[in-house]
């Protein structure tokens, strides 16, 4: 699986909670889901289970806390997969 292949699956977890949807037409890897999307905390674990869940990947509490932009939340998919 590519990065662009994890960063589109990351984006179509994250749209519906979105509040800012503008922040959706500038989605890279340094998109920030609390700044960028405001994506608000308690959504923030709904998206980790998905992302757990579409990957198949068990996320732990300080990656999670580390998940603050599209690019981390990539880095730590990656890492997981590899384990």
């Amino acid at each position: 699986m590519t990065n662009q292949d994890i960063i589109s699956k990351i984006k179509t977890i994250v749209t519906p909670y979105t509040q800012r949807k503008e922040g959706l037409s500038e989605f890279n890897e340094s998109t920030n889901f609390l700044n960028d999307l405001e994506i608000n905390s308690a959504n923030l674990v709904d998206v980790v289970l998905d992302v757990e869940d579409e990957f198949d990947i068990e996320i732990d509490n300080e990656s999670m806390e580390g998940m603050m932009t599209v690019g981390d939340a990539r880095d730590i998919i990656n890492k997981k997969l590899a384990d």
